[in-house]
């Protein structure tokens, strides 16, 4: 089978896990944008604490799971989007106003939608969690 979008992988993989009630999963490869989307994830304190495995291959993230987790997925094409656009795809992607997260990569680094708004930078929508 051949691997399309490795952050979709990685995302559908985490969200079947904690549908299972699972206290763990392996995402499988890893990279940095991988591990990045992880970071916010953990920052927001949707999942516990994850470690980069290297397996000689690409590696592998360990992340463990903390039950916090109702949907997330990545957002396919990578629409770019400036600070006065966030709100529209709040309302596409997230259930409520302020629950969840949409995850922006930027000039400098990828972030929350809410780090972004408050840095006023855009960027282009990866993933949405909640």
């Amino acid at each position: 089978m051949a691997l399309l979008d490795p952050l979709a992988n990685a995302l559908s993989t985490i969200k079947n896990a904690e549908d299972v009630g699972k206290s763990s999963c392996v995402l499988r490869p890893a990279s940095k944008t991988i591990g990045n989307v992880l970071k916010v994830m953990q920052d927001l304190g949707y999942i516990g604490e994850f470690e980069l495995i290297d397996d000689g291959k690409a590696g592998i993230f360990e992340v463990s799971l903390v039950g916090r987790i109702n949907k997330c997925g990545a957002i396919k094409p990578r629409y770019s989007v400036g600070t006065e656009n966030f709100e529209r795809w709040e309302k596409q992607f997230l259930p409520a106003k302020n629950f969840g997260a949409l995850i922006v990569t930027t000039s400098s680094g990828v972030m929350s939608q809410y780090d972004a708004r408050e840095k006023k930078i855009g960027g282009q929508l990866l993933a949405y969690v909640y």
